[in-house]
């Protein structure tokens, strides 16, 4: 079960996937749910995969060739599945299997990688798609519980001074550099998990967008397990 207790309409729920893809997001609704409780065992996968570096891909072929139980069968064939439907709809997925993601050390005031609270940009029309079959799950917030970080004053002042030039270039600065897809969680802010199994749709920020980007980030990994993440 998704936890709406703090989502504030943020997030639809649905039943399949074609009613995923083809329920438009509307007033504050950015995150569409294709809830499921999957079956299988997704950590045999996540175990047997020859692991290269922090993220690994798994290539169709190679999760084809594992050896796996029945219950890690039943899992592959739920992979699959997600590959197909989402192929079909036009999508690129993803396979991953993530033990961490590299940090941003570049600004420590403000750091840009997928641990901090941010949007997904688009100059076409696009929506993320994402599922967690394994380890921690991503997390949303609704768009009332942040703050847009070059916003916050003593943010913005710091960026300033790392840019030190002529003002009208500041915009182009703050995007080429992504601080404008940043956000800070507000005080007493909820955030929500995305779970395990479910297929989520997440609103992005593009051009023809007519609700706000869902904002989300990636987990700090808790569990000490890794991750199997798919994402297109």
């Amino acid at each position: 079960m998704i936890d709406l207790s703090h989502a504030e309409n943020q997030i639809q729920c649905v039943t399949n996937f074609n009613d995923l893809v083809s329920t438009p997001f509307s007033g504050v609704t950015n995150a569409l749910c294709w809830a499921r409780k999957l079956t299988g065992d997704f950590s045999e996968i996540v175990k047997k995969v020859a692991l290269s570096g922090n993220i690994t891909t798994i290539e169709e072929e190679e999760l084809r060739e594992l050896k796996l139980s029945e219950q890690g069968q039943l899992a592959r064939e739920t992979l699959f599945n997600d590959f197909e439907v989402l192929r079909a709809h036009g999508a690129s997925p993803i396979l991953n299997v993530i033990k961490y993601y590299d940090r941003d050390e570049a600004y420590p005031f403000f750091p840009t990688d997928v641990y901090s609270f941010h949007v997904d940009r688009s100059p076409i029309p696009v929506d993320t798609f994402l599922c967690t079959y394994y380890g921690d799950p991503s997390e949303i917030l609704p768009n009332s519980q942040v703050e847009k970080k070059v916003l916050i004053p003593e943010i913005r002042d710091q960026l300033k001074k790392l840019y030190d030039g002529a003002d009208e270039g500041f915009e182009s600065f703050l995007s080429e550099h992504f601080f404008d897809l940043h956000y800070q969680a507000r005080p007493n802010a909820h955030p929500i998990s995305l779970g395990l199994g479910h297929l989520w749709r997440l609103a992005v920020d593009h051009p023809e967008s007519k609700v706000p980007p869902c904002v989300h980030r990636a987990p700090v990994e808790k569990s000490g397990q890794n991750r199997l993440l798919m994402i297109c």
